[in-house]
């Protein structure tokens, strides 16, 4: 990629310049006509204009996400290095029997079709989940373009928004939804809604002026996809489609790459190492075989027969299916995963940067206090857990009525329907009068009547320059017919007050007044809440009759001398549980930082109510203690609130100060900020979580480890660009996912764990087989059967098993990060960096490049000494596993299955009755000699003078294999709960919390039994339906051992590794109460 263009999709801002213009510059350059001053006399385009306008630039809807096709996703899911090394070993099997159709057998072509069979469905289950997973999204999202209102030569149309063009004249309302970008050209308290764009969760007033530079607050833009949420305007089309900035950013969105989840990089990783040591293995022996028979055909199908044994050809098809099940399980918990490795990703994640508005909190603005007639109430009717000072909220109180009535009288918030509950109707209009006029009608009997009882008869509503809201009602007092009610900014209203209602009187406004006003307003907006004032003035009857004209130009209505009834304040309360589920996260080691557009006071206000930040900031410090803010060390301080103007001028030590956190929020950030954020986040070794709802979440949900949208209130975008779901939009649920994902991690642990044991009673025998050599134990499509067979259903039995224990979310995350991870990591990419050649580690490589860099790397020294290096944190397959799996039990499941399989050759019988009697000396030399074992082999007469003819030697083989198979099959049967006990002895109760294991074990045993004694199946697999089952004993007896031995293990493990807790965290609240439970 040439520099410049780089650079170029770096620093890419949004494409908006019209808010700088003027309205005749405006109308030149979109060529289109409109009055400002009278809007409704405006031309707008000709019908002819607009439908050339509409082919040149295509509609006005946003284009679809690229979808992947069907058969390229399905290629891309069959070529990973599992299925590729299967494919290939199934081809190599059909060379063999091409090379020597006779000595090989059609036996060759049947294991070549099953491997390329077991790949191509591998393939099939993780695509089929992937179509599901998109299948299930698209049900989430609506591409349906709204409805809008255009003029058009001079009338005012309903048309589709897809319809509207560049240049075109819209009118918009409260309650609509913007169709497109546009330039507001003429307003009537317009305010906009544009929190899903900015995360800012109070109306924005949008007017014909401008003085800001920045197109996202430049008060004369309304943006595509934000709400109308009071007043009226006319505005020009100035963005269409995907040109708009909900268009641009979605487009940002999509140029986001996702890094591959930590389980990907591991079984990655994993299958990486373990195929470069089969294939090293397989071309070893095959020099070997070589050397020793000068066969060909030979040498390759036992070199195939190593490489078989090495891979454990179900392990693919077993962590997609454990995936598929604790997905489905997730799905019932109103979780919704579009990618399988996002199930694991939640339990692993270090870090989780989540919006606040609509994520955290309701996005409703909700009334938490009153300071009326002296004294202050808090909205909750009840005492309980009430700061000092506060009084539980008293409907007969002083003032408290006044502020009910302004409430609902003195606002443009109305219900959508009255046939209902209150609190099952939807209120229309801005949100801090919506949560007024909530509060109001919950609190007053007659809402629906109040209207009509008290009826208006003129009002000016809120704008900028007032800051004020005032209306005049028919309501009658002791001194006339008409009462004028007012609330607006507390500053400005108190400044037209000269009395203060006290005791149900109005009073003379004293200094006392004013102070205790002051010190009540300080208060309230110290906690991050919006305060609104009220007041009201009974209109003397003499000077104002019931049937006075008021107007607004001239003035002739009163506008001081007001009574000052009292304030009230609201906020964006968090939402049920989520207090509780971020104390929950916490304490499981995960890191919890807010990433918000709102005002820093009040994210930091809504932090300290939900656990996300409990100590003090440098700044709150340095106030609490006296101290100058410069003399406080970091090492003080583990809470910090960053403002997103200071992030541009970040340095790399500034992002590790704020990393180094344990409380981090971000405020006034905009969605360039967010990603930044989580890449640098990304940068430490964080596993990133991002949850939100809004356009502007969307760039740093696709760039995270895992992105986690909301389903009701988010945006098409978001939810496009998230890996999961939250479709009851519940963040509690997170709690339960990361749970989920931490299970999910550990059982897939003990299913691989269990899964690869068998790896070494597999290869161990052909080795054997060509260096003693000793007969062959078993035969690759034996081999085949274990990995397809009953161990398939053995290790997805796991993806039912419970938690060991209750400190699952006590534990810290798998790869914590810390100082000397993040030295080691940024070592690594360095290196890194200098194998790639210093290339662009953003630009995707090319196959040719990936193969290169791979075998660059594999045979380099620095590779094999980071696989020897102690891991970072828990790994899938960590060293523990591997020593279990192919030193400890491998080892003692091939010496049981060889102990079975000798004691077969010299105890077995024939079906005449004759025994064996073949020895192990009496085996190596048959092997030896390349004669025996074979159909027309000569009649060999072992160390105890029993003669053994050809077809007895096939039928000892058969019987030794079979019974090599049967104990593997037993032992990995105990080897089933050996590997279910981390920190339990395998003996407990918890062996039988699962039943699916049971289960497993019942069909491993009539697998295996169908395999070996079933007539016609038997000859297929190389097996003997005449082995005595009294053989089985020694895998039994072996099993017991396994279990005997995992419990010593345990134990051992207890004393010298235990198992490592996170810290309690002080100060947090765990207990329900009003900001948790919404009462």
């Amino acid at each position: 990629m040439p520099e410049h263009s780089k650079n170029a999709k770096k620093d890419k801002k949004l494409d908006i310049d019209e808010h700088m213009l003027s309205l005749s510059q405006l109308m030149e350059r979109h060529k289109t006509s409109f009055d400002h001053a009278r809007p409704q006399l405006s031309k707008g385009l000709s019908e002819p204009e607009a439908k050339k306008r509409l082919a040149e630039n295509g509609p006005n809807i946003l284009a679809p996400p690229k979808k992947k096709s069907p058969l390229f996703l399905y290629l891309e899911c069959l070529m990973n290095i599992f299925n590729i090394m299967l494919v290939f070993c199934g081809i190599t099997q059909f060379v063999v029997y091409g090379i020597d159709p006779i000595g090989n057998g059609i036996i060759a072509v049947y294991i070549g079709v099953i491997l390329i069979v077991v790949a191509f469905l591998n393939a099939f289950i993780e695509f089929w989940q992937l179509l599901a997973s998109e299948k299930a999204l698209a049900g989430f999202m609506n591409m349906i373009p709204s409805k809008s209102q255009a003029v058009r030569e001079g009338n005012l149309k309903n048309l589709p928004a897809a319809e509207l063009v560049l240049g075109d004249v819209v009118f918009v309302r409260m309650g609509d939804k913007i169709p497109a970008d546009i330039y507001v050209i003429h307003a009537t308290d317009f305010k906009v809604d544009n929190s899903s764009l900015t995360g800012e969760a109070e109306p924005q007033d949008r007017m014909p002026t401008n003085s800001m530079h920045s197109p996202l607050e430049a008060t004369n833009l309304a943006f595509n996809g934000t709400l109308a949420v009071n007043g009226e305007c006319y505005g020009v089309v100035i963005r269409c489609g995907d040109n708009t900035v909900l268009g641009q950013i979605a487009g940002l969105t999509q140029g986001e790459k996702k890094a591959p989840s930590p389980m990907t990089t591991e079984i990655n990783n994993f299958v990486a190492t373990i195929g470069t040591v089969a294939m090293i293995t397989a071309i070893i022996f095959f020099i070997i075989a070589q050397v020793k028979t000068g066969k060909i055909g030979f040498s390759l199908n036992f070199a195939i027969g190593v490489l078989v044994a090495w891979v454990p050809q179900g392990l693919p098809a077993t962590i997609t299916m454990l995936l598929t099940i604790a997905a489905q399980r997730m799905a019932g918990k109103q979780v919704l995963v579009k990618d399988l490795r996002g199930v694991e990703t939640l339990g692993a994640i270090t870090l989780l940067a989540t919006d606040k508005t609509g994520t955290l909190t309701r996005n409703q603005m909700t009334a938490t206090n009153f300071w009326c007639g002296l004294k202050l109430f808090s909205a909750g009717a009840t005492s309980s857990n009430l700061p000092p000072g506060e009084a539980p909220f008293d409907f007969d109180a002083c003032g408290i009525r006044e502020i009910l009535h302004i409430s609902a009288l003195c606002s443009r918030a109305r219900f959508d329907r009255t046939d209902v509950p209150v609190d099952q109707r939807t209120i229309t209009g801005d949100a801090t009068e919506s949560g007024l006029f909530r509060f109001a009608a919950q609190k007053l009997l007659d809402i629906d009547k109040l209207g009509d009882m008290y009826p208006k008869v003129f009002e000016i509503p809120f704008n900028s320059e007032n800051k004020w809201h005032m209306a005049i009602h028919k309501k009658a007092h002791a001194n006339g017919s008409l009462t004028l009610f007012m609330k607006g900014a507390p500053e400005r209203i108190l400044r037209i007050c000269t009395s203060i209602l006290k005791d149900g009187k109005a009073i003379p406004m004293e200094k006392e007044h004013q102070d205790e006003f002051t010190n009540k307003y300080e208060y309230m907006a110290g906690k991050g809440h919006r305060v609104l004032a009220f007041a009201m003035l009974e209109l003397p009857g003499a000077q104002y009759p019931v049937d006075f004209v008021f107007t607004k130009e001239p003035k002739t209505y009163p506008s001081t001398g007001l009574t000052f009834v009292g304030l009230a304040s609201l906020e964006d309360p968090p939402k049920h549980g989520v207090r509780e589920a971020i104390g929950h996260c916490r304490e499981a080691g995960v890191k919890i930082m807010m990433v918000t557009g709102d005002h820093p006071l009040t994210a930091e206000a809504i932090g300290r109510k939900i656990n996300l930040m409990l100590s003090d900031t440098k700044e709150l410090h340095a106030k609490k203690t006296g101290r100058d803010i410069n003399t406080i060390s970091e090492d003080e301080i583990h809470a910090i609130v960053i403002h997103g103007e200071k992030i541009d001028e970040l340095t790399d030590a500034d992002w590790d100060n704020i990393f180094s956190k344990d409380e981090i929020i971000f405020a006034r950030t905009s969605p360039k900020h967010k990603l930044q954020i989580v890449k640098h986040a990304q940068s430490l070794g964080h596993i990133v979580g991002v949850t939100g709802d809004g356009v502007n979440d969307s760039p740093a949900l696709k760039k995270a480890d895992l992105g986690i949208a909301m389903n009701l209130s988010g945006s098409d975008v978001s939810k496009e660009a998230a890996s999961m779901i939250l479709l009851d939009d519940n963040f509690a649920s997170t709690v339960n996912g990361i749970k989920e994902g931490r299970l999910i991690f550990a059982n897939l642990k003990k299913s691989i764990q269990y899964t690869v044991t068998h790896t070494m009673p597999e290869a161990i025998p052909f080795v054997l087989w060509v260096v003693v050599p000793l007969p062959a134990m078993i035969s690759s499509i034996q081999i085949l059967v274990i990995d397809l067979g009953f161990e398939l259903f053995a290790s997805l039995s796991y993806a039912w098993e419970p938690s060991e224990s209750n400190f699952l979310m006590k534990t810290p995350p798998r790869k914590p990060v810390t100082p000397e991870s993040i030295e080691r990591l940024r070592k690594r990419n360095a290196e890194d960096a200098e194998e790639r050649g210093n290339a662009d580690p953003d630009e995707e490589m090319t196959f040719g490049g990936k193969v290169g860099l791979f075998f660059k790397r594999v045979f380099s020294a620095r590779y094999w000494k980071r696989k020897m290096e102690k891991s970072e944190g828990e790994i899938m397959v960590d060293l523990n596993a591997l020593i279990w799996a192919y030193v400890e039990f491998g080892f003692i499941e091939f010496v049981g299955a060889a102990t079975a399989f000798f004691l077969v050759l010299y105890a077995g019988k024939h079906s005449d009755g004759t025994v064996f009697g073949i020895t192990p000396y009496d085996a190596v030399y048959m092997q030896n000699d390349g004669w025996f074992f074979v159909s027309g082999a000569p009649t060999y007469v072992t160390a105890r003078n029993v003669s053994v003819t050809d077809s007895m030697q096939l039928e000892a083989l058969a019987q030794g294999q079979s019974v090599f198979y049967f104990s593997i099959m037993i032992q990995q049967m105990f080897n089933l709960f050996a590997c279910k006990c981390k920190t339990t002895l395998p003996f407990g109760s918890y062996v039988l919390s699962n039943p699916k294991s049971f289960l497993s074990v019942v069909t491993g045993v009539l697998f295996a039994m169908f395999i070996v004694y079933t007539p016609g199946v038997s000859g297929v697999f190389g097996t003997s339906g005449n082995l005595n089952p009294l053989f089985w004993l020694v895998g039994i007896a072996y099993g017991v051992f396994i279990l005997i031995y995992a419990s010593l293990r345990i134990l051992a493990l207890r004393i010298f590794f235990p198992r490592n807790m996170n810290p309690d965290i002080a100060g947090l609240q765990m207990h329900p109460t009003r900001w948790s439970t919404g009462k």
